[in-house]
């Protein structure tokens, strides 16, 4: 049945109801309407009204969650489908809505996957050049300087030296880029060892305290899941040497029964009522790649506290409670 079909039918059958009524009931209308009348009019057409309104407001009411459900629907928070319920053209259209977010969510997990890929392939290039082609060449001007010094009068060498010294800080700023745009020593040591080299690589200025804290023993993981770890955790950090004017930082890598779960929390000033930026949505992105839960909040020690739940995409024998590892960096 149509919903115009429904919505037909709903007041037909007052309408019906009132005629009815208004044929087989006592009541009957005078030439000159007297007041008891017209109060008995009216009090049918209240009840009609009334009742018209309750009987279209139970048939529509599945449009109604359905319009709550388009009004919060955010292809970056996956989240429950609205239940399909009513009849014909409703459950239709409740089903329709249901399959469009499945191939969205879908479509958009694919073209992440695809964007984020060519980035981690630039951001590759890009750090083989800088420590081929442009760490290579300050290293022989290093080596150049150097021969020079030696050579030359004692006041030109004074400033050869600071030139060299000057070299050499551009190319150990050099050495760091490259490091933050493909880290070598997470393919090479792990993800443990490269979450430990990230808080090590924080600006010395920034007068952050950073407190590491985990399990031992962690499930194996794929390479690109341990990928999103370390790039939710450098994100996370960036944000809160640059924006969040805090003190103490947590970072947390634990096992959990069915995966592994990252937690960033900081004492700064917190989010507040500032939109999410582009660093908060690819973090949500890169979440979404590989079927993650990212929650972002308000953390136990005010701040913020971003926590990244990663269930493990195969079923390995359960790991027994290892010991935990602290330590800290000021």
């Amino acid at each position: 049945m149509s919903l115009f079909q429904r919505i037909f039918l709903l007041n037909a059958a007052v309408l019906l109801a009132a005629t009815g009524l208004l044929l087989l009931g006592p009541v009957t209308v005078s030439a000159p309407v007297v007041l008891t009348e017209v109060l008995i009019l009216s009090a049918g057409l209240v009840a009609m009204l009334t009742a018209n309104a309750a009987l279209l407001r139970i048939g529509l009411a599945p449009l109604q969650r359905l319009h709550r459900a388009m009004s919060t629907t955010d292809l970056l928070r996956p989240g429950r489908r609205p239940d399909v319920s009513g009849h014909g053209e409703i459950a239709g259209l409740i089903t329709a809505f249901n399959t469009m977010l499945d191939r969205l969510e879908a479509e958009r997990a694919t073209s992440t996957a695809r964007a984020l890929s060519a980035q981690e392939a630039e951001r590759r290039r890009i750090a083989q050049e800088l420590h081929d082609e442009v760490g290579q060449t300050l290293t022989a001007v290093l080596l150049e300087l150097k021969s020079a010094a030696k050579d030359a009068p004692p006041a030109l060498a004074e400033r050869l030296h600071q030139v060299q010294e000057t070299t050499r800080g551009g190319l150990d700023e050099i050495r760091r880029i490259a490091r933050r745009l493909r880290p070598g020593v997470l393919d090479e040591l792990g993800l443990r060892a490269a979450l430990a080299s990230l808080v090590t690589e924080l600006p010395a200025d920034s007068g952050l305290r950073v407190r590491r804290a985990g399990d031992r023993e962690l499930p194996e993981l794929d390479k690109e899941v341990e990928l999103v770890l370390y790039r939710v955790a450098q994100e996370a950090l960036t944000n809160v040497v640059r924006h969040a004017r805090a003190r103490d930082v947590r970072l947390t890598l634990r096992a959990l029964p069915r995966g592994v779960e990252l937690t960033v929390a900081d004492d700064g000033r917190g989010l507040g009522d500032a939109a999410e930026g582009a660093g908060l949505r690819g973090m949500r992105e890169r979440a979404l790649l590989i079927g993650a839960h990212l929650s972002i909040g308000p953390g136990p020690a005010g701040g913020t506290e971003i926590r990244l739940a990663v269930p493990l995409r195969t079923r390995p024998s359960p790991l027994p409670p290892g010991p935990r590892e602290e330590a800290s960096v000021a």
